[in-house]
């Protein structure tokens, strides 16, 4: 198998350790400027990710990320994000990490190794309804590549994030995102720009996929979870915005609904109680707008 480009060496960082400081950082930045561009080319790739995650998980699915490494800690960042962000289930997008919650603050390098893990974590955790993500930058960490393979023998949705061309990663997965970065500023270093533009998708699929299942209304965040002050602060906005109502008057339809946006809105804008907004937007599928339009 040919190197992994994020292995090979980039010639405009060559003589990285002569810079100044000014210089050093400049590279780094025109090197970042790619990471979009590389992402933009498989938006169509994307686009049908996000399509089949969002048929699996309308009909009872759940998304599992898996990774190892870099890869791994931005999936477990993005699939922690989805609860408060879109009062989803807790076990909606579950993330996987090789070398478990350890890796998470020091690197566990030989966990990526262990295929059988991945093997056996995919085999206990996935089902046929469920959509499975692998991400690994030079598509070649064994445990990813292991839970993919079994997630795929359950009927699973399969889909692999890597930044290279050919790798076993794309060989296991239905869906390839190919996020071609190329050589890194500091030779394998991931973390950079190909961890970069695996942030990016990661962000993109989640979001989209959220989008699709009525977690937004326009572009606002209405299934917010309100469990501080700054969320109940950005709860009342949202009411108000939508309603046009002063602060006390969302607040007290905030409180009567549970801090529930969408109910809350419901209830204003419908001039309902509690039940029957919560009826309204369960019969909708709980996207505000087939209720208030």
């Amino acid at each position: 198998m040919a190197e992994p480009l994020t292995e090979q060496q980039n010639p405009s960082t060559a003589d990285l350790d002569q810079l100044d400081t000014h210089e050093l950082l400049h590279r780094i930045n025109d090197q970042d400027r790619r990471v979009a561009w590389a992402v933009e080319r498989e938006i169509d790739v994307i686009s049908a990710a996000v399509d089949e995650i969002g048929e699996r998980l309308t009909c009872g699915g759940r998304l599992h990320y898996f990774g190892a490494g870099t890869s791994g800690r931005l999936a477990v960042l993005d699939a922690a994000e989805i609860p408060p962000t879109f009062s989803a289930p807790e076990d909606l997008v579950v993330a996987h990490i090789a070398g478990g919650a350890a890796a998470l603050v020091r690197a566990v390098e030989a966990a990526e190794d262990d295929e059988a893990a991945g093997r056996a974590e995919a085999a206990a955790r996935i089902g046929p309804k469920d959509a499975v993500v692998g991400v690994s930058a030079s598509g070649s960490a064994a445990y990813v590549v292991g839970a993919l393979n079994a997630a795929r023998a359950q009927g699973a949705l399969t889909v692999a994030i890597t930044n290279t061309n050919s790798s076993p990663l794309a060989e296991s997965a239905q869906i390839v995102i190919r996020l071609l970065t190329g050589a890194e500023v500091i030779a394998g270093s991931t973390r950079m720009k190909a961890g970069s533009a695996q942030k990016m998708t990661l962000n993109m699929l989640s979001t989209a996929v959220m989008v699709k299942l009525g977690k937004v209304h326009g572009n606002l965040m209405v299934d917010v979870r309100a469990t501080n002050n700054k969320l109940r602060a950005r709860a009342r906005r949202l009411v108000k915005t939508l309603t046009g109502v002063e602060d006390a008057q969302a607040e007290r339809a905030l409180a009567d609904s549970g801090y529930r946006v969408k109910t809350a809105v419901v209830m204003l804008r419908s001039g309902c109680g509690r039940e029957e907004a919560e009826r309204r937007l369960l019969q909708a599928g709980g996207f505000l707008r087939r209720v208030i339009g």
